[in-house]
């Protein structure tokens, strides 16, 4: 066989791209679940990678490519026999081993989202494993390592159904048997909205995956060493493109209108939603196909997340069901209606008649079938064994801390008492100079000023803050302390959405301002205050005025009204 170092190179890029989906993974979930559990789920992430890579080489890829029979392949220890009757033009084994090796890991990762946050770290092994060993490869052979789908001219370019669904399948199965996390459903099974704690990094994530899907789309033509191959790869990328940013226009539309504001979460869920419908016919679409994939898939993540979250009561913290199972069907499906017939059998759109969109049909049902049956029975056995779920107080501890000993995934920023003797010694700070000389204190030869001083305490609306620092500034008040706070009066807070499920609101954010007034006269302070936060609506907040019996500026020691002054006043 005569290799082309353009194909070669080809799929060694998309290969990389398609392993650096890994961390576009990880970052998703991570920032779509709570803090106490981020190092399980980068830990789960990089495990599942590092478990199915062995794994797949040892046994998955000779199941999935090997020539055995239109169910399965062969028994292939260590990829030893030939594979030339699949390898793609001008491609060496071991390039087209490694590229099939990262896609193996992507369907494997996609379920750890979806049981996030209540599953031991042990049992993610062992079914991450059953993944990449049997149930993806076996699949895989159907479609791609020349099975009987294969032969029916089931269509299925990048993975929509091969990596995406089955991946889904799992999460759904999974998050059943498991069950939802504590605390997310009330008595009377009406969902509680359970925020992640960092859209930044969640958002970091989908665009990770959004770059890195030009690769996983792109270099499935498997070669870019003729025009029909650069035709088709241009015409991939365009789609995918396309397809992911009109599902994203669409979901925001759709949950600003049902939701009464554009929902972040489910939105970042709709562009990976997008992506995962058209995989399965980015070659086989022309743009108008795509863009209707796109839509399609932006409207049905929004609706089959509430189906399961709402109405199945299938806990999918990441939406990961929706966004890889359901628009990985139905981009496959829709397929069979949108096929040009440039690189497949034509859609019933375009004259193709209902064969084709039998053939995908079919494929899809067998693979949820097979996928689900068997994921159900792995499932099984574990919780008869090693268990499924973390106990209940894990759970409200934090897999991190249970799982791993890990005190935090952000240890820079909390307060953390070390268990070292040494560590608790801390030095004594010294002596803070004093009016009167910086060697030693000297007591005042007059009694302290007997005159009392007012704080203003002032609670509005953040977005009030600006308006009132100035205000303030303009009648003399040059210094203030300023706090994030959070409470509720009178005002409750008029209903949100946190992926379609109402968030309860009981505490609203606030901006609490303590101005200690010494010279500008009070009554001025409050109703220069009164004056700049004043809407007439519920919520414009209160002001508190209280004594204050002394001041002491810490540098100087002053106390009193000069402790209050400031140096560049008294200058």
């Amino acid at each position: 066989m005569t290799f082309s170092a353009v194909n070669t190179i080809w799929v060694l890029l998309g290969a990389a791209l398609v392993f650096f989906m890994q961390a576009g993974f990880a970052m998703c979930e991570a920032g779509f679940t709570r803090a106490k559990n981020t190092g399980n789920i980068l830990m789960k992430n990089l495990m599942d990678f590092c478990i199915g890579t062995p794994l797949y080489w040892l046994f998955g890829f000779g199941l999935m490519f090997g020539a055995g029979s239109a169910a399965l392949g062969w028994i292939d220890p260590f990829i030893m026999r030939d594979y030339s009757h699949i390898l793609p033009s001008g491609v060496p084994l071991w390039a087209y081993a490694i590229f099939q090796t990262v896609f193996c890991a992507t369907s494997a990762t996609i379920v750890s989202g979806a049981m996030a946050e209540r599953t031991k770290f042990s049992a993610y092994c062992v079914y991450s494993a059953a993944i990449s060993l049997f149930i993806y490869p076996i699949s895989g052979h159907w479609i791609w390592g020349g099975g009987w789908l294969a032969e029916m001219g089931f269509h299925d370019f990048a993975g929509s159904t091969c990596v995406h669904m089955v991946g889904g399948v799992c999460a759904m199965v999974g998050a059943k048997i498991l069950g939802p996390r504590i605390g997310k459903y009330r008595k009377d099974g009406k969902p509680r909205a359970i925020l992640g704690h960092n859209l930044s990094i969640a958002a970091l994530g989908v665009f990770i995956l959004w770059f890195c899907w030009f690769g996983f789309n792109g270099a499935s033509t498997v070669g870019m060493d003729s025009d029909a191959l650069l035709t088709s790869a241009g015409l991939v990328f365009f789609n995918t493109n396309l397809a992911a940013a009109l599902a994203t226009l669409v979901t925001m539309v759709f949950t600003w209108i049902r939701y009464g504001k554009p929902d972040v979460s489910m939105t970042f869920n709709a562009s990976l939603a997008g992506l995962v419908g058209l995989t399965a016919g980015c070659d086989a679409v022309n743009p108008f196909g795509a863009a209707v994939i796109g839509i399609c898939c932006g409207f049905a993540v929004v609706l089959s997340v509430e189906l399961f979250d709402k109405v199945l009561k299938i806990d999918d913290p990441v939406g990961a069901i929706s966004v890889h199972g359901v628009c990985g069907a139905l981009g496959t499906i829709l397929t069979g209606l949108f096929a040009t017939g440039v690189s497949t059998m034509k859609g019933v759109f375009y004259g193709g008649g209902l064969t084709f969109l039998g053939v995908q049909l079919l494929g899809v049902g067998s693979v949820i079938l097979w996928t689900g049956v068997v994921i159900s029975i792995v499932f099984l056995i574990i919780r008869a064994t090693i268990g499924l779920r973390a106990a209940p107080e894990d759970e409200i501890m934090g897999l991190d801390r249970s799982e791993h000993g890990l005190h935090a995934a952000y240890a820079g920023f909390m307060i953390m008492a070390d268990s070292s003797p040494e560590m608790q010694t801390v030095p004594a700070p010294a002596a803070a100079p004093t009016p009167d000389g910086p060697q030693q204190r000297v007591k005042k030869e007059k009694a302290m000023d007997a005159s009392v001083y007012t704080n203003v305490r002032i609670i509005c609306r953040p977005g009030s803050l600006e308006s009132l620092k100035t205000a303030m500034n303009r009648i003399g008040i040059t210094g203030m302390t300023v706090t994030n706070v959070m409470g509720y009066g009178a005002q409750k807070g008029k209903p949100e959405y946190y992926r379609g499920t109402p968030v309860e609101v009981t505490l609203l954010p606030k901006v609490q301002v303590d101005i200690v007034v010494s010279k500008v006269p009070v009554q001025q302070v409050v109703e220069t205050a009164r004056q700049v936060l004043y809407t007439g609506h519920i919520g414009d907040g209160k002001i508190f005025v209280t004594d204050v019996e002394n001041v002491v500026r810490v540098r100087t020691g002053e106390e009193g009204y000069d402790a209050l002054q400031s140096e560049e006043a008294d200058a």
